[in-house]
């Protein structure tokens, strides 16, 4: 097929690259030979004892591969080898990069776990992993304790947030956690379950070496979770450091000079691959924020550590084109972002580039893809509302919906698919949801999408988000971007909903900026003056937040089955 896309790459990225035929470990063992004085990790907090200062301490490249070296040895203690799942049930700290590629280096497999989880899913996720080992924080071992006799877990390893704090903060830590919660962990006489320290301090220096193979499986990332079972992408070593190369060609990202806000959680594909995989590949600084929604903390980290790069998501670069106080902060030192993981409107793009004098750019990646793909070039021809053009060595295609095999003419929309070293090799242990989604080669996304004859591509929508509404084919992002236009809302997401006569109807579920206040029929008459009569909402729903996933994505689908459960009460 012609790579017409070819035409809008920058001058600094190549159409194809030779990838380092390396277990991804091994990219954080050349920037500690390379950089060893280098930052690595940038971790603390604000204290708020303290007037809101930012307190911070510093982790160097040589540091982190001897901790991550003795962590790996410690593991091999305990009994992991070679294709072993360890589970890591953490928070954006320093015990995250350490674990996980610890775990990488004693022939493991990481399954990274959201923090958020209850209960019944992280035992899902351990039990479908076949995970014999879990690292947890200490405010979440009471969810590990509760599930550990359903699942076939055999070490618990813990781990305190304050372990590589500086040391003033690290005491005002600990008094603020047992005023609040009147006690510290006791894992005492619970039957193998350790602390992180511990096994770290009785650890050999080094590890026993493992025979890794660049295809030999890396990691298991569960996506899927909002719309059905949990599934494992299972990707391989090839894989995450193919992206993690074509990241640094894209962005054009500089060697032993960039520092990037790690506010996207490093659980999420997202955040591994651009803010962690890709500062070990660079040999720059992760400045890591243990809560993506804590504001305060971001902007004082950004005017404090002054980093270069900032990947994120639409909803993280609305609320700081919100901030009361952005005006206070410099943040001039933001040079290049990607936004993923949904739609970014063009007047969030638009305000967020204004206040940083940086660019900020639209991108597309999935689960299953380690997970970039697609991005518009970072100071080349940037087409607003596009996700861009696909990365090195990556093909993408349009394919009609009826059939599933037929390539659209330009401008035609159907299913992307994607082909390319980043894709996965399949879902764990589930080869139907595999045949399904990979099919000669090809990954299918389930998103709708179209391409321009620059190569340019645009999704519309997800298969299973478009509204169907008396006939017609609507894609809420259609909507959402004119919304986004209305001088009060500040978050919006359109659904489908139930409606006895059109099947389904479009509602808007809004949240406003602050001190604004408006009325539906206000709402839709703007919309009435922008879109088709089709595409209007019929309802409106004022919020004053959105559900959203720990990475900030909105959970539209959650509102859907919000209404459906109305609709058969009422019933």
């Amino acid at each position: 097929m012609e790579k017409v896309w070819l035409k809008s790459y920058e001058s600094h990225v190549p159409p194809s690259i030779v990838y380092p035929p390396v277990p991804l470990y091994q990219l954080m063992d050349d920037a500690a030979k390379k950089y060893p004085n280098n930052t690595a990790i940038i971790y603390g907090g604000v204290v708020h004892q303290l007037g809101g200062a930012l307190m911070d301490a510093k982790m160097t490249f040589q540091q982190l591969q001897d901790i991550t070296n003795r962590f790996a040895a410690a593991l091999q203690g305990l009994g992991v080898k070679k294709g072993d799942r360890v589970a890591l049930f953490l928070p954006n700290c320093p015990q995250f990069p350490i674990a996980y590629y610890a775990t990488l280096k004693a022939g493991g497999i990481v399954v990274p776990c959201n923090p958020l989880y209850v209960a019944r899913e992280l035992e899902h996720q351990v039990n479908d992993a076949g995970a014999e080992t879990i690292v947890v924080l200490s405010r979440f071992y009471p969810i590990v304790k509760q599930i550990q006799s359903h699942t076939k877990l055999k070490n618990v390893i813990v781990t305190n947030a304050k372990e590589y704090f500086p040391g003033l903060l690290k005491t005002l830590f600990t008094l603020a956690v047992e005023k609040k919660e009147g006690h510290r962990v006791d894992i005492t006489g619970e039957a193998n379950t350790y602390w992180f320290q511990d096994l770290l301090a009785k650890a050999p220096a080094t590890p026993q070496p493992v025979d890794v193979k660049p295809q030999d499986t890396a990691v298991l990332l569960y996506t899927g979770g909002t719309t059905g079972v949990p599934k494992g992408a299972e990707l391989s070593h090839r894989n995450i450091v193919a992206n993690a190369v074509q990241c640094k060609h894209w962005i054009g990202a500089r060697e032993g000079q960039e520092t990037t806000v790690t506010s996207l959680p490093l659980f999420h594909s997202y955040g591994m691959t651009t803010c962690m995989n890709l500062s070990m590949y660079i040999g720059g600084a992760m400045l890591l924020i243990p809560n993506p929604r804590d504001l305060d903390h971001i902007l004082k980290a950004i005017n404090k550590h002054h980093p270069t790069m900032f990947p994120g998501v639409p909803t993280m670069y609305v609320a700081i084109n919100n901030h009361p106080d952005v005006s206070k902060y410099n943040l001039k030192s933001i040079r290049a972002c990607v936004s993923g993981a949904a739609g970014l409107p063009v007047d969030v793009q638009k305000k967020f580039q204004e206040l940083t004098g940086g660019r900020l750019v639209e991108g597309y990646g999935l689960s299953e893809t380690s997970p970039v793909t697609h991005a518009n070039p970072i100071f080349g021809n940037n087409k607003i509302g596009t996700i861009g053009v696909p990365w090195p060595d990556t093909e993408a295609k349009i394919i009609d919906l009826e059939t599933g095999t037929k390539e659209m003419p330009l401008g035609e929309t159907g299913e992307l698919v994607i082909r390319g070293p980043q894709v996965m090799k399949g879902y764990w242990n589930m080869p139907d949801e595999t045949k399904n989604t990979l099919r000669d080669g090809w990954l299918y996304t389930g998103d709708i999408a179209r391409m321009d004859q620059d190569g340019y591509f645009q999704i519309v929508d997800r298969k299973k988000d478009m509204i169907i509404a008396g006939g017609f084919n609507i894609y809420p992002r259609d909507v959402e971007e004119v919304l986004y236009r209305h001088p009060k809302v500040k978050e919006v997401v359109v659904a489908g909903v139930p409606d006895i006569y059109r099947g389904e109807t479009v509602k808007a579920y809004i949240v406003l900026k602050e001190g604004q206040t408006a009325t539906a029929e206000e709402i839709i008459d703007f919309c009435r003056q922008n879109l088709a009569k089709f595409k209007v909402p019929t309802a409106v729903e004022f919020r004053d937040s959105l559900p959203k996933t720990m990475v900030g994505k909105i959970l539209r689908r959650m509102l859907v089955e919000e209404e459906k459960k109305k609709l058969a009460e009422k019933k």
